[in-house]
């Protein structure tokens, strides 16, 4: 099998057509039919299912699917670092929204002083989004707060964060010194969307205490979160860091009896290979006997 193998079955993959796949990748789509069946022949497995002039992946064609998108990823950085000079890298670096917004920059420029030479690019989303671009090597490693499932991926706990309870100036409880968790019933909340890791960790603790609460906004922006709250749009829960570093007609209140501790975690697949560049940076965060583990 050759990377043009590869390459032409990763493409039929994401597109679900032949015909899709060879006009992605600008040759016939009889040669796109022709490589899917050579892997099949050399192997003796079936990639795709064809039923109703629709092709659906096998369990096998997922096992290899999964393969050749880190083959490729690596070739492509290989093409990259030798078509380019050996003294410049790039590091895909994803985050979470919260960690981008109060944690990251400030490691990416310890980082990009201590390595002059790497190039970062950043990607901010949420905990689901991130953990997806990882296992498709669109990442070299991300930070993130939320919990990620497969067993595919390395986790490193490497920062600790808290999660307060926020209002504005205008909000009945902006007077007092702690609510109780009861309180929140029925309030509106200004949440953020649907697998973010902030989210999750807040619906658990609502859940487990039997409250239900207004979800009047949706935002996928911290931000835009932060605004709405100083305008009076209601509560919302977001890291102490965030909270301290924004506008000063917000108010932090303690909820009795909770403490929303959580922690950002470093997390990279298992099967990464461990460049120069990123043993770097994964040393500017993990104990050096980590590394590589």
């Amino acid at each position: 099998m050759t990377i043009r193998h590869l390459k032409v079955f990763i493409a039929v993959a994401q597109t679900g057509k032949m015909g899709a796949a060879a006009k992605e990748l600008y040759i016939s789509q009889p040669t796109v039919s022709q490589v899917i069946s050579e892997i099949e022949e050399q192997y003796g497995v079936k990639l795709f299912e064809r039923l109703s002039k629709k092709l659906y992946i096998t369990k096998e064609g997922r096992q290899l699917l999964d393969y050749a998108r880190h083959i490729i990823a690596l070739f492509d950085e290989m093409e990259r670092n030798l078509s380019y000079a050996s003294t410049h890298h790039a590091l895909r670096v994803g985050a979470t929204i919260t960690v981008g917004s109060c944690a990251l920059p400030s490691i990416i420029r310890r980082f990009e002083e201590r390595h002059p030479t790497v190039t970062t690019q950043v990607w901010v989303d949420n905990t689901q989004v991130i953990e997806g671009m990882i296992l498709e090597s669109r990442l070299d490693l991300a930070l993130v707060e939320g919990e990620v499932a497969s067993p595919d991926l390395i986790v490193r706990p490497v920062l600790e964060d808290e999660l307060v309870l926020i209002c504005g100036p205008c909000h009945p409880f902006a007077g007092r010194q702690s609510v109780a968790l009861s309180e929140l019933s029925g309030q509106d909340f200004i949440l953020r969307e649907p697998g973010s890791g902030t989210r999750e960790r807040f619906e658990t603790l609502l859940d487990q205490a039997g409250i239900s609460v207004r979800q009047k906004w949706v935002c996928h922006s911290s931000d835009s979160i932060l605004a709405a709250v100083a305008q009076g749009q209601g509560l919302s829960v977001v890291s102490r860091q965030l909270a301290e570093q924004s506008a000063k007609e917000l108010h932090i209140l303690p909820v009795e009896d909770v403490k929303l501790h959580r922690t950002f975690n470093l997390i990279y697949h298992k099967n990464k290979f461990l460049s120069e560049p990123l043993r770097a940076f994964l040393g500017e965060l993990l104990p050096a006997d980590q590394l590589g583990s």
